[in-house]
């Protein structure tokens, strides 16, 4: 039998990597990595390094740990450096020599800058920083790369907002996170719901509220929702009764200062606009007061939204604003759920434009496109060796293989420098009295900079 933890940091890795320790030169006593996206469309938004150094790199490795490692590499066929564990046990408590240095989370950088660099800081755990990089790439790579995905489109919204809109106060609840069901696992959901709120304050992950919690010292609810219809809802009241689910839905949630969405394609959406919202429950949706929110859901979004923007001006009015956009009434909007992602939305806000109408009317959910149809290469994230220090002299080092230049990689120990608004980054000793962006986040078992998600938030703002 052996062992099912999870949370055995030793085991958290690709199993290659237990083979590593043998494979450096000999008279090995540092090695320095660091941590880029080196492509892709959006620029980056670091985050996520805090929550990983809290969640795995805050308890020990204790003797359990060691010997359940122990077993289940060598019988998994891999070499394992009982020696080296021991040692880091017995001299350290468990706790890992290590110093870890990262942009401030929130941070909005250029691809192809460094975002993170670790290195071992006692010369016997040579090895140490190498084996970490599967749980720490991941650990950075996948809530950064949400977080760019939602400040690219805030990004969007913003301008589309700025040009049909007198009202920017929407635009933190512009884009609402719909990915929970969708994600692979719940620790998905937490850490992608959680990089999402960066940049948007509507969710329905309720997970993100939890990890904001747990790991950025979120005191009181960081995001919001409202009530909603879901289609078993609607249709459970039957084709014929479709008026009666609605109307139940007035009945509910309606009211002063209220917000309730309403899924209305179980059917036939048009008749559902034209005729039931727009005729027989016209007035009980303004005499109840608040707001409704309409979701078209299904179809092609570009023409569902414009079509559906069309017939509720029709039905229930419109102004025009400074900008020379019609503006529904405050009672009504739209909300469009289905097939969002950073391409079609920018198709969405420009017909919605082109339509005469303004960007403020319609709010956002994003699900898949958000959480989960990303992955590593997405921004091409990667961590490589950059520096080694062999009897006390450091060495860059790199790769550059012939057949991929993307793949270049930096040399020798990193630094990241700020000017205005330019980015760059360089070796360290090209510092030359320039303030090097890169912080010490972790040193030996200590987190050095605790950061609230409010300031990560309002660094997304400069």
């Amino acid at each position: 039998m052996y062992t099912s933890n999870f949370s055995n940091l030793l085991l958290n890795v690709d199993s290659y990597k237990a083979s590593h320790w043998l494979q450096y030169p000999p008279n090995t006593e540092y090695l320095s990595y660091y941590i880029e996206a080196r492509g892709g469309k959006f620029d980056v938004v670091a985050f996520g390094l805090q929550a990983f150094i809290k969640e795995y790199l805050f308890k020990p490795i204790t003797q359990q740990d060691i010997d359940d490692a122990e077993q289940v590499l060598i019988a998994h066929g891999l070499p394992f450096n009982r020696q080296g564990w021991q040692r880091l046990l017995d001299k350290h408590n468990g706790f890992l020599p290590l110093k870890i240095e990262a942009v401030a989370e929130g941070s909005v950088l250029p691809v192809g800058n460094v975002v993170c660099q670790i290195t071992n800081t006692d010369p016997e755990f040579f090895w140490l920083a190498g084996y970490l990089e599967t749980a720490l790439l991941r650990a950075i790579w996948y809530p950064s790369t949400v977080a760019s995905i939602s400040y690219f489109c805030k990004q969007k919204i913003k301008q589309a907002l700025l040009k049909s809109a007198d009202d920017m106060s929407g635009l933190a609840f512009q884009l609402h996170d719909f990915g929970a069901r969708g994600a692979s696992s719940l620790e998905t959901v937490a850490l992608g719901g959680l990089a999402h709120l960066v940049n948007f304050y509507g969710t329905d992950s309720v997970s993100a509220l939890l990890a904001a919690k747990r790991w950025y010292n979120v005191k009181e609810i960081p995001a919001f929702s409202i009530p909603a219809a879901e289609h078993s809802t609607i249709t459970a009241w039957g084709k014929d009764n479709e008026k009666s689910a609605y109307e139940n839905m007035i009945e509910q949630f309606a009211g002063e200062n209220k917000l309730y969405a309403v899924v209305s394609d179980s059917y036939n959406l048009w008749n559902a606009l034209s005729h039931i919202w727009g005729e027989q429950l016209k007035e009980k949706v303004i005499e109840k007061g608040g707001r409704l929110v309409i979701r078209p859901d299904s179809g092609d979004p570009v023409e569902v939204v414009c079509r559906t923007l069309e017939i509720l001006a029709d039905k229930f009015g419109y102004r025009i604003n400074s900008k020379g956009y019609k503006v529904l009434p405050d009672f009504i909007r739209i909300i469009q759920g289905d097939g969002i992602n950073t391409n079609s939305i920018e198709a969405i806000l420009n017909a919605i434009m082109q339509a005469g109408f303004s960007v403020e009317n319609v709010n956002f959910g994003m699900g898949g496109g958000l959480l989960q149809q990303i992955n590593r290469d997405t921004m091409s994230w990667a961590m490589k060796a950059s520096a080694i220090c062999i009897s006390g002299e450091w060495k860059a080092i790199y790769k550059d293989p012939i057949t991929s230049q993307a793949k270049r990689s930096k040399k020798g120990i990193l630094a990241l420098t700020k000017l205005e608004n330019e980015w760059q980054t360089i070796r360290v000793e090209e510092l030359n009295g320039k303030e090097n962006q890169l912080r010490t986040v972790f040193l030996n078992g200590e987190l050095l900079i605790d950061e609230t998600l409010e300031q990560i938030r309002q660094r997304t703002e400069i």
